[in-house]
């Protein structure tokens, strides 16, 4: 657990879900420097106050429970929101407010009518941030507080513009602790144009497996908006076949590539779409819609990889897991991701993992199910095979 001292007083904050394996902050300086300017500058923390892409909850929680303000967190993440629900709950004596005093939102629910103060946690898309501003952007009047905050690798020229573009004229501050804030006066006379979000592309001619020319569709924010991504071409040559009948499940599924081509290659399999992002589960969907087989049959969760999931329920899970935790390096998703596969799997049961070459999954996997077998490799990536026993 990590204590969070600001001008705002103290909060004790962990991400979702609690590990005792993960070292890493449940916050960082970018959310405090942004919370001491706001009690430094005395910004007037009224009417609806809106935290957009607060990571763990670190700025929602901070701010729960000041007189005359509702806060919304907006977020993409369902580990973010939960994480967020579980700390407002654990500071509730210091705060007086629970997670019922707070509006949590996905980035998929339509936003507040009205915003006084808002809030950005620059994320990691630039394509994000654009969606996100300009749904925003009509609720924004000309007194509404517009501070945005980020480390300073995560803020570049093109962030600038966006926020300039769509919001009002922008600066941004002086570094502390490698971390800046973006200063937004709402140009009320600005167009409030609709986000160019959703992106459509077709699958290009040469795509394996089945998927070629088929329709993609990319919600901001999601890897590989405008083609197909590099690992996601690898692994498709190397799906199981044989599926049909067989509950399968695509892990992490982004834009949700991986399980069409099984939908198209075994139309009787049984598809279950799972992501930790609201984005990417109503990608897959829009996706799977547009180019499935009519007839098959699928599900879509948004949800803590398995964790909903039944034991001995799965025969396949197929998996591309992230090496990165919003800017910080990390297997620790990887690995919970494999557990997760481990108890959903029935006994003979397999896991297909596709990942860069460097990462040694194949060690995590031998450990977890005592088996792992190289299914294909190039110089980039390898494609391993894990069966439950």
């Amino acid at each position: 657990m990590n204590r969070l001292t600001t001008s705002w007083g103290e909060r004790d904050l962990t991400r979702f879900p609690e590990d005792p394996r993960d070292r890493l902050r449940a916050w960082d300086a970018a959310d405090t420097y942004l919370l001491d300017h706001l009690a430094e500058a005395a910004v007037p923390v009224t009417g609806t106050v809106v935290a957009v892409g607060d990571r763990w909850g670190a700025l929602t929680t901070t701010l729960a429970g000041r007189p005359g303000a509702e806060v919304v967190q907006i977020t993409d993440s369902y580990l973010g929101r939960e994480a967020t629900r579980a700390n407002l709950a654990r500071n509730a004596a210091r705060t007086g407010a629970g997670p019922a005093a707070v509006r949590l939102l996905t980035t998929r629910d339509a936003p507040p009518e009205r915003i006084d103060v808002l809030l950005v946690r620059v994320p990691k898309s630039l394509a994000l941030l654009e969606d996100q501003l300009h749904r925003l952007a009509p609720a924004v009047h000309a007194g509404t507080v517009v501070v945005g905050t980020g480390m300073v690798k995560e803020i570049h020229t093109s962030t600038l513009r966006l926020f300039e573009r769509i919001i009002g004229p922008t600066r941004t501050s002086l570094a502390v602790r490698k971390a800046r804030l973006i200063h937004c006066t709402p140009d009320p006379s600005l167009p409030r144009d609709p986000s160019p979000w959703p992106h459509r592309y077709a699958l290009p001619a040469d795509a394996p497996a089945g998927v070629a020319g088929r329709t993609v569709v990319n919600h901001a924010g999601i890897f590989c908006a405008d083609r197909l991504d590099i690992g996601t071409r690898f692994f498709l040559p190397h799906l199981p076949r044989g599926l049909a009948g067989a509950r399968v499940v695509d892990l992490g599924c982004g834009n949700g590539v991986v399980g069409l081509a099984v939908a198209l290659a075994e139309p009787g399999a049984r598809l279950l779409f799972t992501d930790e992002s609201y984005q990417a589960v109503a990608s897959a969907e829009e996706t799977f819609r547009a180019s499935g087989p009519p007839a098959a049959e699928a599900e879509f969760l948004v949800g803590d990889g398995l964790a909903d999931v039944p034991d001995g329920s799965v025969d396949v899970v197929l998996n591309n897991p992230p090496f990165h935790s919003h800017q910080a390096t990390t297997d620790l998703t990887a690995r919970r991701m494999f557990s997760g596969a481990r108890r959903a799997l029935r006994p003979g049961g397999e896991l297909r993992v596709v990942g860069n070459r460097h990462l040694g999954h194949h060690v995590t996997l031998r450990r977890l199910f005592g088996n792992c077998e190289v299914v294909a490799s190039d110089p980039k990536f390898v494609v391993l095979r894990a069966v439950r026993t």
